[in-house]
């Protein structure tokens, strides 16, 4: 589902189901800079042009969403994976938290660091940041990936967020 910009919905308005006539709708649209600054971080991090492998990028997210239990986030990329013919055997060890079923270190390394910066952001420091180096991860596949995982929690605590607002306008 890589939407243009141009489109009149995005994302994080499909995965949810935001009501146009709804406030959190309206809320969500009131600063449109930011809505498509989002969308357009969203496809720029998964674009090609990345150095890092979309293969990992893909398993990034969905590990990053499974962690952080946003399901809506996990399906998406769980069927983006698919859709990108990650392996399957890469898939379930992501979706298990298997990562010695991983069988590919430089993965298993990006993962682990995943899984530090997303519990445990203060274990990002320079020992995470040289492990990636001793796996195999160029400087700038490490650059990207801090990348995608910030932007992973921005769109983690964006969802939560917004389904709150969208529980509360349910109630109202």
């Amino acid at each position: 589902m890589m939407m243009s910009n141009s489109d009149s919905t995005d994302l994080i308005d499909d995965l949810l189901g935001l009501d146009p006539q709804g406030s959190t709708h309206a809320a969500r649209h009131f600063r449109t800079k930011v809505l498509k600054g989002t969308q357009a971080s969203y496809e720029a991090l998964f674009s090609p042009a990345v150095g890092l492998s979309l293969t990992y990028r893909w398993l990034v997210a969905l590990y990053a969403s499974r962690l952080s239990g946003a399901n809506e986030l996990a399906e998406h990329y769980l069927e983006q994976a698919r859709e990108h013919n990650v392996p399957e055997v890469l898939i379930e060890a992501v979706e298990s938290g298997q990562l010695d079923g991983v069988n590919d270190s430089v993965l298993e390394a990006i993962l682990v660091f995943t899984r530090k910066l997303v519990q445990k952001p203060v274990e990002g420091d320079k020992a995470a940041l040289l492990a990636l180096k001793q796996a195999g991860v160029a400087t700038p596949d490490i650059v990207a990936l801090a990348q995608l995982i910030a932007f992973l929690s921005y769109q983690i605590r964006l969802v939560a967020g917004l389904k709150a607002m969208q529980a509360l306008e349910k109630t109202a």
